[in-house]
């Protein structure tokens, strides 16, 4: 692509960071507010949860496909004009959502809208893989993502039952429109096929790909069981007779304070290297988790979703990182966006069957299980580019 090797400058990185962020987020906003749309599709149109949850996944298989090609495009494309068509493409379908009222069209129409943004994501993704601190802008993308998403959760799940859900989907084409506009605002950056200084340390070699894949696979397995559960948190809470004020405060108060892990990732980089933190914020994450199964407290839920959110932001990061560090061009990264919305799109359609029976506690455990592995899966990763990168 002529993609960018983006010239940082201290004082400006974190602008053109927080700006590529929204871009990214564009993309993808509906992952973050995944919670509120599901509930919004089961209370205001009487979508089933396997529906509802289809919707979801629908929506992130289609970004999953259209970060595939996007693989493959990264290198061969201007990045600026091709976001411009991108991004103004979800805001038409964004906008023709709200006449949409039955399940099968809205799965269909949500699935391209899934292909055009995850091209747009995986276009972003390989810009941001090119700039100086790849960790740092991964972590502004998330911190971005989650102050984002705190508002939509706290607020839209309050305003389905007087607006109906096409306050959901004028939500995303508002957020798409900001993007335009940031994206016009963008400083140009040099476009070449040299990454900048730091951008890589392993060229794409065979070396490099077996701890690649094993950071994908940690990339797909941490999603997936995350957004297992995120997907239908507004309903577990229900489940666990939670009153429905509580849990929209909880949730967006949980987001905000999850950013916390984002910042993390800004402030610290790669100083203290990635397997201590790593290690760290897996364990809090399976402890969280375990949490939900006393759901039924109040504090407990509100304590586990903190939790979970803080270590969110602040893994993906690192994985992101670590694929651009195996990889100097950006297509390991956008290949890590692949993997990623891979995972999103499993965890809803996996929950929505595993939930025909109403079993939440049954949800708790399979989230449960994906965790441990992406765990495991993450140091294992984390140890390799490790050694490559010796701690400054």
């Amino acid at each position: 692509m002529n993609t960018a090797s983006v010239q940082d400058r201290s004082s400006a990185s974190l602008w053109v960071y927080a700006g590529l962020a929204v871009v990214a987020t564009a993309g993808f906003f509906y992952v973050n507010i995944m919670a509120a749309i599901v509930d919004g599709l089961i209370a205001g149109l009487g979508f089933s949860n396997a529906q509802a949850g289809s919707v979801g996944a629908a929506n992130i298989y289609g970004a999953s496909i259209g970060s595939f090609i996007a693989v493959f495009l990264v290198r061969r494309v201007q990045w600026r004009p091709v976001l411009f068509a991108l991004i103004s493409l979800l805001l038409v379908l964004d906008l023709g959502s709200l006449a949409l009222r039955d399940p099968t069209m809205m799965m269909v129409v949500r699935a391209l809208h899934g292909v055009v943004g995850g091209l747009a994501v995986g276009v972003t993704y390989s810009v941001i893989a090119r700039t100086r601190s790849p960790d740092r802008a991964f972590g502004m993308l998330l911190l971005v993502q989650f102050g984002l998403g705190g508002l939509g959760v706290m607020f839209l799940p309050t305003l389905v039952p007087q607006f109906g859900t096409r306050v959901l989907f004028l939500s995303l084409a508002a957020v798409s429109a900001c993007a335009l506009v940031v994206l016009a605002l963008l400083p140009k950056l040099r476009s070449g096929a040299t990454p900048v200084e730091g951008g890589g340390v392993a060229a794409t070699g065979a070396s490099a790909w077996h701890p690649a894949w094993i950071a994908l696979l940690a990339m797909f397995l941490f999603q997936a069981g995350n957004m297992a559960l995120s997907a239908f948190i507004i309903r577990l809470g229900a489940h666990f007779m939670l009153d429905r004020a509580f849990i929209g405060q909880a949730l967006g108060w949980a987001t905000w304070i999850g950013a916390l892990g984002a910042v993390l990732v800004i402030v610290m980089g790669t100083k203290y290297g990635r397997v201590k933190p790593l290690l760290v914020a897996t364990v809090l994450t399976l402890a969280g988790t375990a949490a939900f199964w006393r759901s039924e407290i109040g504090w407990v839920f509100f304590i586990a979703n903190v939790g979970t959110a803080i270590t969110w932001s602040f893994v993906v990061p690192y994985l992101f990182g670590m694929l651009s560090k195996l990889d100097a061009s950006g297509r390991m990264a956008t290949l890590g966006g692949f993997a990623s919305k891979l995972g999103l799109a499993s965890g809803p359609l996996l929950a929505g069957f595993v939930l025909r029976a109403d079993d939440f506690n049954l949800l708790i455990t399979v989230a449960l299980a994906m965790l441990a592995l992406a765990t495991v899966t993450t140091l294992v990763a984390a140890r390799y580019v490790d050694r490559l990168e010796p701690i400054p």
